[in-house]
């Protein structure tokens, strides 16, 4: 599933941003180099393993399985996902807002790019992150 599925993702804007668009940019990001920045994040634990990989779905929290699964099922269905909406967190790492369960489960099937929304204020921090 995972390989034909991302060949044909698509996305949408996510309802988070609705109402102030003006105040997002979409950029396209280097997934590793995000996660990599997100282990530091206080709520990575439900995702990545302490050797930093992401969990199976059957590895992840019962309250997180089902979130991973609604993805997954949207990929197998071909609908188009909300774009995942990142930040720049207190402590200067990446934070996944909104549409975290789409980028992780994407991550863990293999998607080395990815378009997220994020802050316009957050531009030149995200400059490291951008998918070449």
């Amino acid at each position: 599933m995972a390989e034909a599925a991302l060949q044909n993702l698509t996305f949408i804007d996510n309802n988070a941003i609705a109402g102030r668009p003006a105040s997002y940019v979409t950029v396209t990001v280097d997934v590793a180099k995000i996660l990599e920045s997100w282990r530091e994040s206080l709520f990575s634990y439900e995702w990545v393993l302490p050797d930093g990989r992401l969990k199976s779905r059957e590895e992840l929290p019962p309250a997180e399985q089902p979130k991973r699964a609604k993805v997954e099922e949207t990929l197998s269905k071909g609908d188009p996902l909300e774009k995942p909406v990142l930040g720049i967190g207190l402590m200067e790492n990446v934070e996944i807002g909104a549409g975290r369960a789409v980028f992780l489960t994407l991550a863990a099937l293999g998607a080395k790019k990815l378009p997220v929304h994020i802050p316009k204020t957050h531009e030149d921090e995200f400059s490291s992150f951008i998918a070449k």
